[in-house]
């Protein structure tokens, strides 16, 4: 019975560790290609064919380009937290010339300047960003209310209906640095790119533990046994 569970507890061990290896792999992957799409030359951000299939595996982060014309009445302020400070993240809905619209996360704006941020650049703009993936729900422990337009999250389809905005992209972009200028314009160029990666930690930590009942096993076996 003693060796039958320490067998079963080794093998739960050993493939607790083999399954972090695979996720240590996993991570690897996801982080290499992340900076691939980070630092590629801007591509045309998808259009209404492509939004079904724009997902967090496929395009978040992707380096994308955008021309149209900002709704800068229609403006959100989301709670944010950033290495610059609190404050919130000024999102605007963009425009483009087929008639669809893509929310625009222009940057930050410190709490204590919002009344003075910058209006959002007249006229057709191009810019560049980031693709992110909508944030429903809210953030911080907080649920957002649309109903007192208090956001803490970047819930595309939430702020969408709260603005009333039509044929809204899944998805926002995080505008790269220096896309606006002047007194009070938002600080765009910080989104936060880092994942947690202790894989190979956990991985170690079972096979250590695997190893260690392995050898306790082992001791307790050929141990003699004391003569009655």
């Amino acid at each position: 019975m003693f060796l039958a569970c320490a067998v079963f507890a080794f093998a739960v061990l050993a493939a607790l560790g083999t399954w972090q290896v695979f996720r240590l792999q996993w991570k690897e992957a996801l982080i290499a290609r992340v900076e691939e799409r980070v630092h590629a030359a801007p591509v045309p951000a998808p259009g209404p064919e492509r939004w079904p299939d724009v997902t967090a595996a496929s395009d978040e982060y992707r380096h994308v380009r955008l021309t149209g014309s900002f709704l800068a009445d229609r403006s959100t302020r989301v709670q944010a937290v950033t290495e610059l400070g609190s404050g919130y993240w000024v999102l605007t809905p963009l425009r483009t010339a087929d008639g669809n619209v893509v929310l625009v996360n222009r940057g930050y704006v410190p709490a204590d300047a919002l009344r003075d941020a910058g209006a959002a650049p007249a006229g057709t703009v191009t810019l560049t960003g980031l693709l992110r993936i909508t944030e429903p729900g809210g953030g911080f422990l907080r649920k957002n209310d649309p109903a007192h337009d208090r956001w803490y999250s970047r819930d595309v389809q939430a702020i969408a209906a709260a603005r009333g905005l039509e044929h809204v992209a899944p998805y926002f972009v995080d505008a790269d640095a220096n896309q606006e200028s002047g007194p009070g314009a938002p600080v765009g160029g910080l989104t936060v790119i880092k994942f947690h990666n202790s894989h190979l930690v956990y991985a170690l930590t079972w096979y250590a533990l695997a190893l260690m009942v392995a050898g306790a096993t082992w001791k307790l076996l050929l141990r003699p046994r004391r003569r009655s």
